[in-house]
């Protein structure tokens, strides 16, 4: 049996505390002050999954993990992208203090080898970041990825749309983004620690796309599709 001490230490359990009074593992800052005070450890944690539920592209998904791929890549972190809807887009991410030569795009043919990419990415422990758009993933899956993540210095971001807020998963951090017109609600739905009442207001540079070949003179365009998404 297992004692207190060792019980607290294990990552896979937490108390019903302010999440700043927990952090378990390392975690690189997002760069936005007011999401990074609601999160344990203060930012996106390193060896786990977080899921980031969005109900479209566009919203401002990509601009939300944007400055903490600068952060590790200015480091010479590698960046994974595993089956993402569109190529990156190099002036973008460049403009966003990405650098590219750190940067390394899995283009999957089906949902399995994304999935299997995606895991073999993290059990390698070569990436400081991983970015996953898996097509479908129960939760089993899920568990695998979170098993080869745990331990291992990258923080890996799954993008997945709402609907998946209705089943469980082994993420330790879920966040559903909430477009408007205004500023990009974040909520938080699972954290460890206690839950967090109401949705975090973030200015970030909407519309600025870093994927589907629209440069930011595009603007416009993007512009229309987030606001067609906030409907």
């Amino acid at each position: 049996m297992e004692t207190l001490e060792a019980l607290l230490r294990r990552r896979d359990l937490w108390r019903g505390a302010a999440p700043g009074a927990q952090a378990t593992c390392p975690a690189v800052p997002t760069g936005f002050a007011a999401l990074d005070r609601e999160l344990p450890g203060g930012g996106w944690p390193q060896g786990a999954i977080v899921e980031i539920l969005s109900p479209c592209e566009g919203v401002g998904e990509l601009q939300l993990v944007l400055p903490a791929l600068a952060r590790v890549s200015a480091s010479s972190g590698r960046i994974a992208w595993i089956a993402p809807p569109h190529l990156p887009y190099a002036p973008a991410l460049a403009a966003a203090g990405v650098a590219l030569e750190h940067l390394v795009v899995v283009r999957a043919p089906g949902r399995r080898d994304a999935l299997w990419a995606a895991e073999q990415a993290l059990r390698s422990r070569a990436f400081a970041a991983l970015l996953f758009w898996p097509r479908r993933a129960g939760y089993q899956e899920l568990r695998r990825l979170a098993v080869a993540a745990e331990g291992g210095p990258a923080f890996a971001l799954l993008f997945r749309a709402p609907q998946q807020a209705q089943e469980s998963s082994p993420a330790p951090l879920r966040l559903l983004l909430e477009p408007s017109a205004g500023p990009l609600a974040v909520r938080i739905l699972k954290r460890r620690g206690a839950l967090a009442r109401v949705p975090i207001p973030l200015v970030v540079r909407k519309p600025f796309h870093a994927v589907g070949g629209v440069a930011p003179a595009a603007a416009g365009i993007a512009g229309a599709r987030a606001r067609a998404c906030a409907a």
